[in-house]
């Protein structure tokens, strides 16, 4: 299951990442911190997420 949620986590981690990023700058925070801050929360928010999808994967 550890072989799946790392695969899992470079496509949420960079899906999340990259939709932090868009929605940063939607609001208008078009500086470097609050682009660099919107990547760092989608990829550590991808760790858990990838896990629980790979559990969910591998329970069926």
């Amino acid at each position: 299951m550890a072989r799946l949620a790392l695969l899992l986590f470079f496509v949420i981690g960079t899906t999340l990442a990259g939709s932090f990023m868009v929605a940063g700058l939607a609001m208008g925070l078009d500086t470097t911190r609050p682009i660099v801050v919107a990547a760092t929360l989608g990829f550590l928010l991808a760790v858990p997420v990838s896990w629980w999808v790979a559990r969910r994967i591998s329970a069926t």
